[in-house]
């Protein structure tokens, strides 16, 4: 018996294909990824951004915003939470336009010495998910692109950022993070857990385009008991990810 998550279909035109069903706008090449809405919600009222295009989701709107940075155009937008809807409306932005990503997001982190704040270069991504099966051969992980992870690193080096490169635990159950299973991924050599890596990193890598990402330091699962840390509440972190992101787009 084969267990239905197993079962690739290679096929590359799907029933609802993207490029078939999506109409192509006037977008910016360039694109940052942002799990933080108060720093979206920000940028959007200090930078006079203006909507490119809004998608509407059962759960409401997902806009899609665009600024000019450094003399080029940049498109922004909030993936929303967990890879099924994060890959969604990265399909969606892909099908209008948009060919080069850089992700910022927090995550759980694995390893102790890694501090809130601590900035970790996604290298490649444990595809304890679902959403990266309906598009690259099962296998136990993804690795990141290449041009992604370099424009990354040359941006925090220049800017003397320090950071770590490593793999991360991406799962679509964050309350069944078991000690067995942390215990486990660790041996594996996971820094982090997060929710949607895999499957971010699955669609680029179908579609042909460029994505990176860079997590920073939250919750800790490294001691016997979680640590929230709050994590959340670190906002200067998170407002100075979005702009790294941008400076490293610039550079793929």
């Amino acid at each position: 018996m084969t267990f239905p998550i197993l079962e690739y279909d290679s096929t590359r035109i799907a029933f609802i294909e993207p490029s078939k069903v999506i109409k192509p706008l006037d977008m910016p090449e360039l694109c940052v990824i942002c799990f933080f809405r108060e720093v979206i919600d920000k940028v959007v009222i200090e930078h006079n951004a203006k909507v490119l295009v809004t998608d509407y989701w059962e759960d409401g709107p997902h806009p899609i915003y665009e600024i000019e940075y450094c003399d080029q155009r940049l498109a922004f937008f909030h993936p929303g939470v967990g890879a099924p809807l994060a890959a969604g409306l990265l399909e969606k932005v892909i099908a209008y336009g948009c060919r080069k990503f850089m992700v910022c997001g927090g995550c759980g982190v694995l390893d102790k010495p890694i501090t809130v704040g601590t900035l970790v270069v996604v290298s490649s991504a444990i595809r304890d998910e679902g959403v990266s099966y309906h598009y690259l051969q099962p296998s136990r992980e993804v690795f990141a692109h290449e041009a992604g992870v370099k424009a990354l690193v040359n941006t925090l080096s220049n800017t003397n950022v320090p950071y770590h490169i490593g793999k991360t635990w991406t799962t679509d159950a964050p309350f069944r993070e078991t000690p067995d299973r942390i215990a486990m991924r660790k041996e594996e050599g996971c820094l982090t857990v997060e929710m949607e890596s895999a499957g971010m990193m699955a669609v680029a890598q179908f579609r042909g385009v460029v994505l990176g990402q860079v997590l920073y330091g939250g919750d800790d699962l490294s001691c016997l008991e979680w640590d929230e840390r709050s994590w959340q509440s670190r906002t200067a972190i998170r407002e100075k990810l979005f702009w790294l992101c941008a400076d490293a787009v610039l550079r793929t």
